[in-house]
C-alpha cells in the first residue's frame, strides 16, 4: 500500500507529465497505442478523461499526471490480453463517476473489485485499462502502473531492476518494482506471452536523462537495441531508441518528453 500512496502523491504533485528521474536518469514517459480508429480513443483519453493534447511534429499525445498517452493511426493485431503487457493502470478520484461515464460512452466494464475499489474496462482495440480509486488524488486522473503477464516473473523483475534501476517490492498481492512515475506489476502466466510490438498497446516508454550515454552503456553491457540512439529534429528535437525486454515488452527510450508542459 505504501508504494500505491507514494506514486499517487508523486504523480499528482507535478505540473508536467514526467516526474524527476532516479539515480540512473530514468522516469516513466509514455504509453503508445496503435489503432485503426484513433478518434474512438480520442473520445476517451481526451474528451472523457481530460487528457491535454500535445504534439511533437506528427506525434499525438494526451497528457496526464505521470504519463503521456500516445496515439498513432495504423493496424494492430491484437489487444492486451495474452500480451506481455496485460493492462494499463490509472488512478481516479471518483470510481463510481468514472464507471458511469465509461458505460455511457459504450466502454465495457469487464471486471469489478468493489472491496478494493477497482475495476477493469476494455478500451477500443481491446486495450485493457484498470481504474483504482484514490479519494485524495489532487487531479481527476493520474497514471499509476504498467502490469505485465509473465511466466518468469522474478527474472523479468530483476531485469528491470538491473537495466533501469527499478526498486523491487510488492503492491497489494503482486510482485512489483518502482520507478519514478510508475509501478511495474506482474501477473503470473503459464506460458510465454505475445510480444507487444504490432499490438494495440505497442510499447511503453521511459524518459532518460542523457540518452546517448545510457544507450552506449546498454550496448557495452551486451544489450541489443531494436533501434539505436536517434535524434529526430522533425519531432521537436526528440531523441529516441528502442529496446525489447527478453519477454517481449517493447520499451521506447526518449529524451525530450520531460520538457513538455
Amino acid at each position: 500500500m505504501r508504494i500505491f500512496v507514494l506514486l499517487a502523491c508523486a504523480a499528482a504533485s507535478v505540473s508536467a507529465q514526467v516526474v524527476a528521474p532516479n539515480s540512473l536518469g530514468i522516469s516513466m514517459g509514455h504509453v503508445h497505442i496503435v489503432t485503426p480508429n484513433p478518434e474512438a480513443h480520442r473520445k476517451l483519453w481526451r474528451d472523457l478523461l481530460g487528457g491535454k493534447l500535445r504534439r511533437l511534429g506528427p506525434l499525438e499525445y494526451y497528457m496526464f499526471p505521470g504519463v503521456l498517452v500516445g496515439l498513432r493511426e495504423g493496424p494492430s493485431n491484437g489487444g492486451t490480453d495474452d500480451s506481455a503487457v496485460n493492462h494499463l493502470g490509472f488512478l481516479t478520484r471518483d470510481l463510481d463517476a468514472t464507471k458511469a461515464q465509461l458505460i455511457a460512452a459504450g466502454v465495457p466494464i469487464v471486471k469489478e473489485m468493489p472491496v478494493t475499489r477497482q475495476f477493469f474496462s476494455m478500451f477500443p482495440d481491446n486495450v485493457k485499462v484498470e481504474f483504482s480509486e484514490d479519494k485524495n488524488l489532487a487531479t481527476p486522473y493520474a497514471h499509476h502502473h504498467v502490469h505485465f503477464a509473465s511466466h518468469e516473473i522474478e527474472a523479468q523483475r530483476a531485469w528491470y531492476a538491473k537495466v533501469f534501476g527499478a526498486i523491487p517490492g510488492r503492491r497489494l498481492k503482486f510482485q512489483a518494482a518502482d520507478l519514478p512515475g510508475v509501478n511495474l506489476s506482474w501477473n503470473p502466466a503459464d506460458k510465454p506471452q505475445m510480444p507487444t510490438k504490432g499490438r494495440a498497446m505497442d510499447h511503453f516508454g521511459f524518459e532518460v536523462k542523457n540518452l546517448k550515454a545510457f544507450c552506449d552503456k546498454l550496448v557495452a553491457d551486451g544489450h541489443k537495441l531494436e533501434m539505436p540512439y536517434t535524434e529526430r529534429p522533425d519531432l521537436g528535437g526528440l531523441k529516441i531508441a528502442f529496446i525489447v525486454d527478453p519477454w517481449g515488452a517493447r520499451v521506447e527510450l526518449t529524451e525530450g518528453l520531460a520538457s513538455i508542459r
